[in-house]
């Protein structure tokens, strides 16, 4: 099933030297239904592209599986006004998933995300301390050049997130678009898990500001390191400091913050600045 995830519109463009019609490409943002045996568990606006990516992805990082395998079959529908994603999971892991539905649903739920559950959305990360990964500051300042070159959709459009994944001496390899910043982070480990990479090889590395879900998705990942562009919230910071999980923000030219463990940024992590 394919959708275009942008499209044209036409605009007023106003600027120093005059006015005039014009058009411009923008994205285009698709509800779409994450089911698990018939039934839908969560509802994400989202780009329409990369399904199977999104599908396995979220899977994993809401903990719904802990391996590709334990799914049976992913199945795209197009429904007019939204994208149904059919998720098939096999025996186990099908039990273990109406298991935990049946302990979160209540008279009442709080609205977050599709999740039914406080405790759900305060879950603990899963620790990456353990991870041996050291990068260099000119690792952190290049993997996000790098991720800049490899955005399609934002350079036709310049409004969706990116996230990708960067290996020191490889670079970037791969990376997803979504106008949705934990949607593009869902379809990345999707993408990695369906290449077999190993998420303790590299860094997470986002367009967007990094939320306390960004933080549990990239260590669901399995990587050590979130790098971002924007601007972490309190609750992320703690969370990546108790999963052992090494937290830069507000990489802008040569510059960057680093938040936790910056004991795995080399040559440089100790500086100071106001």
């Amino acid at each position: 099933m394919t959708r275009p995830p942008v499209t044209s519109t036409t605009r007023i463009a106003r600027r120093a030297s005059g006015t005039s019609a014009a058009s411009r490409m923008v994205p285009e943002e698709t509800p779409v239904a994450l089911s698990y045996a018939g039934t839908t568990h969560a509802v994400m606006m989202a780009s329409p592209a990369d399904f199977d990516d999104f599908a396995l992805g979220f899977s994993l990082t809401e903990g719904i599986i802990s391996k590709p395998k334990e799914i049976e079959s992913i199945e795209v529908e197009d429904l007019g006004a939204g994208v149904d994603i059919q998720i098939r999971l096999k025996d186990t892991a099908n039990t273990r998933f109406q298991a935990r539905r049946r302990r979160l649903a209540g008279p009442v739920g709080c609205g977050l995300c599709g999740i039914e559950s406080i405790d759900e959305a305060m879950r603990s990360a899963d620790h990456v301390d353990k991870s041996p990964l050291t990068l260099l500051p000119d690792d952190i300042v290049g993997s996000v050049k790098l991720l800049s070159k490899v955005q399609p959709l934002h350079a036709e459009t310049g409004a969706v997130h990116a996230a990708g994944f960067y290996i020191p001496g490889k670079g970037i390899v791969a990376a997803r678009e979504d106008v949705g910043r934990h949607n593009a982070l869902d379809k990345l480990a999707g993408a990695l898990a369906k290449a077999g990479v190993n998420g303790a090889a590299g860094a997470v590395v986002v367009t967007s500001r990094v939320s306390v879900e960004m933080v549990q998705k990239t260590a669901s990942i399995g990587a050590s390191f979130i790098i971002a562009v924007s601007a972490p919230t309190a609750l992320a910071i703690r969370t990546a400091e108790e999963a052992g999980m090494t937290l830069v923000a507000l990489v802008r030219g040569e510059d960057f913050d680093i938040f936790t463990h910056p004991g795995r940024v080399s040559a440089g992590a100790a500086r100071h600045v106001a």
